[in-house]
């Protein structure tokens, strides 16, 4: 059911048309790398100085062409907050980036001193989470996982704001191409990633938008030409997009690091199947930063030309292609009187 604060918290997310543009800086882990490779350090000796300084280049140059950015509490919000527009939806992420690894799967946990109620306190249009899944996962880690994801979605249930859930599969520890690392599983399968969204789609989790990865490798996925290559990679996307229909969950892509072309080519297949835009950081501001990263100057000139360029592109595929979200709100039947609707809500 449609409730006040999560329908205008979606709104405020997505674009006049309904459509969701949406930049991610929430990223950590792929940060600290970009500014470790300009620099030639290690990710542990990336100073907190340079990670803010970046996400502040950033904000200044994506903020204005994007419905909404998502932001981190510790780096990308002190940064800066102050440069957010007014129409620029804020989601706030709520999941630590450093997770527990296990021999049956990998564990979530939500960042120190943080919490739902201070991202709606702050005045966060929308909570966002990311569970690391697999549904061949250890029994005992799905379970954490998804009474990590439910919790929240209880939490904000009583708060009334939006939950955006972001799902990743990820490679087990001990296995040959494990990392830990915000990278696409290249081990990964198209029935890891329906059957994740099979699961969180339930209404007992409570989650108001997927973001979500492509059920096939973005480098490897074909054009969309009506060959049967093309037609099978369709069916796993048609697979995401009926679930989230079936449920009503809008649902939007991320885009993993994919280059440009790659990952408009996955907004292809995706659009086809009903999605309704995209939560995209990497491919969007990546070479910037760790091409030019520690000359602010020629991260500001990169990031206003290429990377805003990219972003642009994204958004007239999008508005030519996505499916468009429309605000549903609660009737208010039961208001007869004055008072009747303080009283209830």
């Amino acid at each position: 059911m449609s409730t006040i604060g999560k329908t205008r918290g979606l709104a405020r997310l997505a674009d006049a048309d309904g459509h969701f543009r949406m930049v991610a800086l929430d990223q950590r882990p792929p940060m600290f790398d970009a500014i470790a490779q300009a620099r030639k350090i290690t990710r542990e000796q990336v100073a907190y100085a340079d990670v803010t300084a970046a996400k502040r280049l950033l904000v200044k140059a994506l903020a204005p062409h994007c419905s909404s950015m998502l932001f981190d509490p510790n780096f990308a919000v002190p940064a800066a907050i102050d440069l957010m527009p007014a129409r620029c939806g804020l989601i706030m992420t709520l999941e630590e980036h450093r997770t527990e690894e296990t021999s049956g799967g990998r564990k979530s946990r939500v960042i120190d001193n943080w919490s739902v109620a201070k991202i709606r306190a702050m005045g966060g249009d929308a909570v966002k989470v990311l569970a690391w899944y697999r549904p061949d996962a250890d029994a005992a880690v799905n379970a954490h996982q998804q009474r990590f994801v439910r919790e929240i979605g209880d939490e904000c249930r009583r708060n009334d704001i939006p939950y955006v859930l972001e799902l990743l599969v990820y490679p087990f520890l001990g296995s040959a191409n494990h990392t830990a690392d915000y990278v696409e599983s290249p081990g990964k399968l198209p029935a890891l990633v329906i059957e994740s969204v099979r699961e969180f789609a339930k209404p007992e989790y409570g989650v108001d938008l997927l973001k979500l990865e492509s059920p096939l490798a973005a480098n490897e996925l074909p054009g969309r030409d009506g060959g049967a290559a093309a037609t099978a990679a369709q069916r796993e996307f048609d697979a995401i997009g009926e679930i989230c229909t079936r449920h009503g969950i809008p649902w939007v892509l991320l885009s993993g690091g994919a280059a440009h072309d790659k990952f408009e080519r996955v907004l292809e297949y995706a659009y086809a199947a009903g999605a309704g835009g995209f939560l995209a950081g990497r491919t969007i501001w990546l070479d910037a930063v760790r091409t030019h990263f520690p000359d602010l100057a020629a991260v500001s000139a990169a990031l206003n030309k290429e990377s805003v360029a990219i972003l642009n592109s994204l958004s007239q595929f999008t508005k030519a292609r996505a499916r468009s979200w429309e605000p549903r709100f609660p009737t208010f039947d039961h208001v007869q009187r004055e008072g009747d609707f303080a009283r209830a809500y």
